[in-house]
């Protein structure tokens, strides 16, 4: 099934799921590995599990998989790509990734589905809290500053959909403080169609360069919801851009062509925001705020809805692959190839 954004039901639902062992994690890359590369992560069940660092201790192991660009040398700038709720999707996070190595850029692919289990959660986002996957692009973010190769100044994130949300909320410091210390942060921030129904709020941010790329006709991550989040953003300083293509529905690069999608979970009906800083959500409908975790996960399975448009628009993709290029190179001062 496609991906799409998650919703906070999702953040605040403590989860059974366990993480398989698969082959010994690393935890450096210093001997300049690339390929398939399995690394612990943290499985929090909710954002403040996440900024308290109160998450099992045992942690996760999830795997990468990290490309250098092509006849490049010296240290380079990467990128941590992060997928949707459908997982990663023949021809998207791979394309992605050949696309950035072509602009000088190395590539880590993250997948936090496989490992934990799952193959999806479209149809019922609260199999796994968004809270995972930004740990897995946090924990990435700390392997890539050990490879000799990679300019850990200059690591960035993109993700799609939920991997969107994970581009964004990376930005808020109380969530990146969750998974890595000192003053180690993303460079940059790209994130495609990302669900902003739910906005994160925190009043600690970080002031790297945010790019947010949305499909007008999106039915399932509405784009007017990331327009107002995104002047939060900018009212607190962050410089971020948005771009909206005309006519394009969720998921508009992946090769698939449009179709409805009956069974997809979507929190486009709820109305809430959630503090990061005390951990509570506060109603834009009635205005009351919820401390309580039964309060809270009872209020997001009410708003939750179903059905969404998703599919390829190769006009928007043909913009977005130029955008994302010209905000890269300004971010990371690449010289053009």
């Amino acid at each position: 099934m496609r991906t799409f954004a998650s919703s906070v039901a999702a953040a605040f639902v403590l989860l059974g799921t366990s993480s398989p062992l698969l082959a010994e994690p690393v935890s450096s890359l210093a001997d300049g590995r690339t390929g398939r590369v399995e690394f612990r992560s943290a499985t929090p069940s909710g954002p403040s599990e996440l900024v308290r660092r109160t998450y099992p201790a045992a942690g996760s192991v999830v795997v990468g998989t990290l490309a250098l660009p092509p006849a490049a040398s010296g240290r380079v700038p990467a990128m941590v790509i992060t997928h949707g709720s459908g997982g990663i999707l023949p021809g998207r996070e791979d394309a992605w990734a050949a696309r950035l190595n072509a602009l000088g850029i190395a590539t880590f692919v993250v997948d936090s589905f496989a490992p934990r289990g799952l193959q999806s959660t479209s149809r019922d986002q609260s199999r796994l809290s968004t809270m995972a996957n930004l740990a897995d692009a946090l924990a990435a973010l700390r392997l890539l500053a050990t490879h000799p190769r990679i300019d850990p100044a200059r690591i960035g994130v993109m993700g799609f959909s939920r991997g969107g949300q994970v581009a964004l909320y990376s930005a808020l410091e109380p969530l990146r403080q969750g998974m890595v210390d000192g003053d180690l942060r993303f460079a940059a921030h790209v994130a495609l169609y990302p669900s902003c129904s739910i906005p994160y709020r925190a009043e600690r941010l970080s002031s790297a360069p945010i790019l947010m790329l949305l499909g007008d006709a999106d039915d399932y991550t509405p784009a007017a919801a990331c327009r107002d989040y995104a002047a939060w953003f900018a009212a607190k300083g962050v410089p971020i851009q948005v771009i909206a293509y005309d006519g394009a529905y969720h998921d508009f690069d992946i090769p698939d062509p449009p179709r409805f999608l009956p069974a997809l979970q979507s929190a486009r009906g709820c109305k809430a925001e959630v503090d990061v800083d005390s951990g509570s959500v506060r109603r834009l409908d009635t205005g009351e705020v919820l401390r309580d975790q039964t309060a809270i996960s009872a209020y997001f399975r009410t708003c939750m809805q179903r059905g969404a448009t998703m599919g390829r628009d190769a006009a928007a993709l043909a913009r977005a692959e130029q955008d994302v290029a010209t905000f890269l190179r300004n971010a990371f001062q690449l010289q053009m190839r």
